[in-house]
């Protein structure tokens, strides 16, 4: 990707308004979405393929990993574990398969709404969960189609793990330091982030482009 990437507009200034009444709304009522039979097959293999590799492998997973460069990179990192990179866009995962994989990793498509939850079900608990650079939704109306605005943002909970989440609008990562916190009753905050070495391709566009770079972390272990 070359260093083309527009700054993200929005009409918010600051995190939005209705999101601690959101948040709290969709941590007291269960999200009852039915789940599709194509997520509950791709949660099974995805299960599946650790077993085969090895039972007990922690597992990481990269949500939203788009062509997987992420998904290959953590999965070099640590060997020890399983990195699933799941991404709903067939496409984008088509153009991820001349990826050398590891033995330790998998691709996979699936809706994480579904996949989240499909986790949660089986009593999965993550070792690692990055969430990189997903789709900001800038607009005020947008609110509940960002990740810590979604009814699914409680399984995150569920699943647990050292959650790291990222992106280049500074206000998606103070939302989401700030659902996190009261998802988890844990101190969350923003912090600015840099590196030299890229974990995604988005990421290494924004960088190119003079993007700053944001995240936050917190252990759900």
């Amino acid at each position: 990707m070359s260093g083309n990437s527009r700054f993200i507009a929005s009409a918010q200034e600051g995190p939005h308004r209705d999101l601690e009444a959101r948040v709290r709304r969709h941590l007291a009522h269960p999200f009852r979405k039915p789940i599709l039979d194509y997520n509950r097959a791709a949660c099974a293999a995805a299960l599946a393929a650790r077993d085969a590799w090895q039972p007990e492998a922690p597992l990481i997973l990269d949500a939203g990993c788009g062509v997987g460069g992420s998904t290959l990179r953590i999965a070099a990192a640590c060997p020890e574990s399983f990195v699933v990179g799941v991404d709903q866009s067939a496409d984008r995962l088509g153009r991820g398969k001349a990826l050398p994989l590891p033995a330790n990793a998998l691709l996979i498509r699936a809706d994480l709404v579904d996949f989240w939850r499909l986790l949660a079900e089986s009593g999965v608990r993550l070792a690692r969960h990055y969430v990189l650079y997903p789709n900001p939704w800038p607009k005020i109306g947008h609110l509940a189609r960002r990740w810590h605005g979604h009814a699914v943002f409680p399984a995150w909970r569920e699943l647990g793990g050292e959650l790291e989440c990222r992106s280049n609008w500074r206000i998606y990562i103070e939302e989401m330091a700030q659902a996190l916190t009261l998802l988890t009753d844990l101190p969350v905050s923003p912090e600015a982030y840099a590196t030299d070495d890229p974990l995604t391709p988005f990421e290494r566009k924004y960088l190119a482009s003079g993007h700053h770079l944001w995240r936050c972390r917190v252990n759900l272990r």
